[in-house]
């Protein structure tokens, strides 16, 4: 989203939803929740908070419930990022000690926080936790409250190959929303207009949605809307959207941000020259190794002499690559060594491969030993390593 002087803009309260399993994501997400998976060395969730600080929110909720101690033990209060930020979790602890997600969909987790404090007195905003975005926010919540509405969703155009894979809107010529579609084909759809997942609503939402029980903002609240005549309308915006629904989606978004986008979502570490960027307590001897950027070094990760590095590609923080391995337009997960990399445009975790068309394969091994594996069961790390000079 586009940064605006808060001073000169109206403070506004925001919910983040990352309740999620992320079950699109797998097997990504199988050890990270959805918004905390890095992008460029950074989670999701870290550059949407330091957003919505700049656009002049002031108080965000975050709705949690799967893996919820690793988002909320990493966000706090939020003070880092110029923010008041609350949350709200769904789901209980058993009787052995376990965390037991029960995740009460996006428009029940919004029930749930007012029902707790009344957080939502005036217009605001909800905003999904696993995509980057630089649509203006005050202007749409301007729009929404000169048209009088109840609801508002940021809707975009999408080529119409493209709509199978989202849901659809129809509005008519005034902007209200007539109708919906979840991922129609192609042939069938009647607009080629869809839902961002961006939504402003009144504190009235609440009178239609349920108290209690699950219950979900675009296959249940919105239709309830319409079928109701109430005032539900699209704001069709133009704007950059990088959606992290999908394992194949991060891999697309990363080639994007490191090649058309880096303003927004700029690598970690220090580009310490053209395409690369190096983060602290890199092992690698530049001299030694080749690299064709963009390419970003994750912090503590290590590069053995004779690896071949082709960008746009990432090194996660802690990761390896041993001997010669060449890596060509991939993303090596955190703390993931890799002795060879077979498949070109993939993404490398400790047990798996994931090709840029989704695709999932177990990672490979070599007379028993794993081609690919978790860089801390200690197995040893070949090559003559150069710890990277904090003056370069």
């Amino acid at each position: 989203m586009k940064p605006t002087p808060s001073a000169s803009r109206p403070a506004l309260k925001a919910m983040i939803l990352a309740a999620g399993r992320g079950t699109r994501a797998r097997p990504l997400s199988l050890t990270t929740p959805k918004p905390m998976i890095p992008i460029l060395g950074r989670p999701v969730l870290e550059r949407l908070l330091e957003n919505l600080a700049a656009s002049g929110f002031k108080d965000v909720v975050i709705n949690t419930s799967y893996r919820a101690p690793e988002i909320e033990d990493a966000i706090r209060d939020g003070s880092p990022y110029r923010l008041s930020v609350g949350y709200s979790f769904e789901g209980h602890i058993d009787a052995q000690g376990r965390v037991i997600d029960v995740p009460l969909g996006s428009a029940g987790g919004m029930r749930r926080v007012q029902d707790h404090s009344g957080f939502f007195d005036s217009t605001f905003v909800v905003l999904c936790g696993d995509a980057l975005i630089d649509v203006d926010l005050q202007d749409v919540v301007a729009e929404h409250r000169r048209r009088g509405a109840l609801a508002t969703l940021v809707a975009k155009r999408v080529p119409i190959e493209e709509v199978s894979s989202y849901g659809v809107v129809v509005a008519d010529a005034s902007g209200r929303v007539a109708s919906f579609q979840e991922k129609p084909r192609p042939e069938d759809a009647k607009s080629n207009l869809v839902n961002t997942g961006i939504y402003v609503f009144e504190p009235r939402i609440f009178d239609f949605i349920p108290k209690g029980a699950t219950y979900d903002i675009g296959s249940e609240l919105f239709p309830a809307l319409v079928a109701a005549g109430e005032g539900l309308f699209v704001s069709e915006r133009e704007f950059r959207w990088v959606d992290l629904g999908s394992a194949k989606d991060y891999w697309s978004a990363t080639q994007f941000l490191l090649t058309e986008a880096r303003d927004l979502a700029r690598p970690a570490g220090r580009e310490v020259r053209p395409g690369l960027f190096v983060g602290a307590n890199v092992s690698v001897n530049l001299s030694k190794v080749h690299i064709s950027g963009p390419v970003v070094l994750g912090s503590s990760c290590r590069i053995a002499n004779g690896a071949t590095i082709v960008g746009p590609s990432v090194i996660g923080q802690g990761a390896a690559l041993t001997g010669d391995v060449t890596l060509v337009r991939s993303i090596v997960c955190d703390r993931t060594r890799i002795w060879l990399a077979p498949l070109e445009d993939a993404i490398y975790t400790p047990s798996h491969i994931i090709m840029s068309s989704g695709a999932v394969i177990p990672s490979p091994s070599l007379s028993g030993i794993p081609l690919v594996a978790d860089r801390r069961t200690g197995v040893h790390e070949t090559g003559r390593l150069q710890a990277f000079p904090a003056t370069a």
